[in-house]
């Protein structure tokens, strides 16, 4: 069993900045991707960005130069730095983790989403 938990959204003004961060815990014996994705009101999620654990990361052309993603994998953790909030910015983010099973087996895990609204 493996339990993604999130942390660090709300509510900021266009130009902000919030700090997401995301804790896989459980029966873990490898994290080879973890990543931000995003979902606004009727639209389909997208992947904002994402770290491998060779440490090669990849974002949506919409975030570069904005957002950067970072990982603590002793502590099995990611971050998501967000610096010039838009309100175009504004979904639910969940946190996505690959995760490789002391019996090899690999499986997909998400946290349970975090709000973030960038409103005046």
């Amino acid at each position: 069993q493996v339990q993604l938990v999130e942390s660090g959204g709300g509510l900021v003004q266009p130009g902000g900045s919030l700090r997401l961060s995301c804790t896989a815990s459980g029966s873990i014996f490898r994290i080879n991707f973890m990543g931000w994705y995003r979902q606004a009101p009727g639209k389909e999620r997208e992947l904002v960005a994402g770290i491998t654990d060779g440490g090669i990361t990849n974002y949506v052309d919409s975030v570069k130069g904005r957002f950067a993603i970072s990982r603590d994998s002793a502590k099995n953790t990611v971050f998501l730095q967000m610096n010039s909030l838009k309100p175009e910015d504004t979904a639910v983010y969940y946190c996505n983790a690959r995760v490789i099973s002391y019996t090899y087996y690999t499986s997909n895990y998400w946290g349970q989403g975090t709000q973030v609204t960038v409103s005046s």
